[in-house]
């Protein structure tokens, strides 16, 4: 009985430091909630078209919701098809857009937004041109200031060395310019970095891991190859709090070096065809805070 009345007070000791986490938490000061839409691969088929309306309709009806980055892989494919088919893409996301965002939409771009077409390599909209246009973009990659945080919008999409497809990696202006815009951000102001291709994430042990072989196998277009690089350089600012990305379709998040890096899964899931492995169609909503802080969650909307 006295060892029972014990624990019973040890019990109730225990509880007390919990309770100002719980006050300090319900005191964080709100800068602004943002939705991560990525690899939404928008074309007219297999009711895309609606069901993006849907999700934009779905976001828009979360409480204060400031605006919404968009991780790229916007349209379906310019890769291959020829210009006629973009077009009609694109013109299919403006009516969208037009239609059903009532939100600022902050964009990169994906490896399916570029036009590779080899047949067409003369062409003035050749590669990243054509959708930067579309989109009113002057470069590839970007940055802008919201309640207090900094958003850094890398282009992640670059030619493999030996010019037939992709890798992701920033290069070294690109690289450069990263590392200035860091330096001039204030110490205190916490930065939240987009990127299509993920810089770290642990999806990829799942997603190459059907094969049977004693080995896992990351190609240069499946994870920034420079990564190493990228996060030497964000171990210098701990204001890097929060890295976004798509790509994968696969939704995860790695902790490394006290940055979190969140790889969301697919507006459109498996490309319109249901859910990519386990991860259904979705986007991220996330509440960031004045001190740095933030919460978030995956929605299947």
């Amino acid at each position: 009985m006295q060892r029972r009345s014990l624990l019973k007070s040890l019990g109730s000791l225990l509880l007390i430091p919990a309770l100002p986490s719980i006050s300090l938490a319900s005191n964080k000061k709100p800068a602004l909630r943002i939705a991560h839409l990525t690899d939404i691969h928008l074309k007219d088929q297999f009711d895309a078209p609606a069901r993006f309306a849907k999700c934009l309709h779905h976001v828009q009806q979360q409480t204060g919701v400031d605006l919404i980055l968009n991780g790229g892989d916007t349209v379906f494919d310019m890769n291959k098809e020829n210009l006629d088919t973009i077009t009609k893409q694109w013109n299919l996301w403006h009516s969208l857009i037009k239609s059903d965002c009532s939100l600022p939409v902050h964009y990169i771009l994906g490896n399916h937004d570029i036009w590779w077409n080899e047949n067409d390599k003369g062409q003035g909209l050749y590669g990243k041109k054509y959708a930067l246009d579309q989109l009113q973009l002057s470069s590839p990659y970007n940055s802008f200031i919201k309640n207090g945080w900094k958003f850094i919008l890398l282009d992640s999409v670059h030619t493999s060395s030996d010019g037939t497809w992709y890798i992701g990696k920033l290069g070294d202006v690109q690289f450069s310019w990263l590392e200035n815009e860091l330096q001039s951000t204030p110490a205190n102001m916490p930065v939240c970095v987009l990127s299509h291709i993920p810089i770290i994430s642990a999806t990829l042990m799942v997603d190459d891991n059907d094969k049977g072989t004693e080995k896992w196998e990351i190609y240069g277009g499946e994870l920034h190859t420079d990564v190493n690089q990228i996060s030497s350089l964000f171990y210098k600012y701990p204001n890097v709090k929060l890295c976004l990305s798509g790509h994968i379709h696969l939704r995860d998040k790695v902790v490394y070096n006290n940055v979190t890096y969140i790889c969301n899964g697919a507006v459109s899931g498996a490309w319109w065809e249901g859910n990519k492995r386990q991860t259904a169609p979705g986007y991220g909503l996330i509440d960031l805070y004045a001190d740095g802080s933030f919460d978030e969650r995956y929605i299947n909307y």
